[in-house]
C-alpha cells in the first residue's frame, strides 16, 4: 500500500514573510535565527532549516474539523517557503529522525489508532494504520514536544 506525506501549503504563511519583529510579535509569531542543524523542522517542505536560515514560530490549527479533536499547536515554518513538498512512500528525514505520535482519524475526524514510532518503525506503523479501512488520515506529531508535524494519507 503506497502512502504520501504532505507539507502545509505556504500561502497562508507567506503574508508574514519580511514582517518586522514588531509586527511578528503582535501576531504572537517568533522569528528564529537557525543555529543549529538539525533541529528546525519546516512543515511547508518537510525538511530541516539550515543553519543561517530563518524561521517562524507560529500556532497553528492543523485540524480544523467539528469534532473534539480539534486541534492547534506550534510550528516551524521556513520563512521564504514557496512549495509544498509531498513525499511519496518515504517517511522525510525531519519525522524520521525522531520520535512521532501517529494519530489516526475516521471519516468522523475521530481517533480510531494512536500509536508511537520511531526511525525504522515510523513506516511499519504507518502502513499498518493506513491498512484499517477505517482511518481516512494520520497526523504525525512530535511526540517530545508535541508539535503538529504532517499529514499522511494514503496514496490512490
Amino acid at each position: 500500500m503506497a502512502f504520501q506525506v504532505r507539507g502545509l501549503d505556504p500561502k497562508p504563511f507567506q503574508k508574514y514573510y519580511g514582517k518586522s519583529e514588531e509586527e511578528l510579535k503582535s501576531l504572537g509569531i517568533i522569528r528564529y535565527q537557525v543555529d543549529e542543524y538539525p533541529g528546525y523542522p519546516d512543515r511547508v517542505t518537510l525538511s530541516e532549516v539550515e543553519a543561517g536560515g530563518t524561521v517562524l514560530l507560529m500556532n497553528y490549527e492543523h485540524l480544523p474539523v467539528a469534532s473534539p479533536y480539534r486541534s492547534r499547536h506550534a510550528i516551524f515554518v521556513q520563512e521564504g517557503a514557496r512549495e509544498a513538498d509531498l513525499v511519496i512512500d518515504k517517511v522525510p528525514d525531519s519525522l524520521a529522525t525522531r520520535i512521532l505520535s501517529l494519530r489516526a482519524f475516521d471519516e468522523n475526524d475521530h481517533i480510531v489508532e494512536a500509536d508511537l514510532a520511531e526511525g525504522e518503525a515510523i513506516e511499519p506503523t504507518i502502513l499498518r494504520m493506513l491498512g484499517n479501512t477505517d482511518v481516512q488520515y494520520i497526523h504525525a506529531h512530535y511526540a517530545q514536544r508535541g508539535c503538529y508535524a504532517a499529514l499522511i494519507e494514503r496514496n490512490a
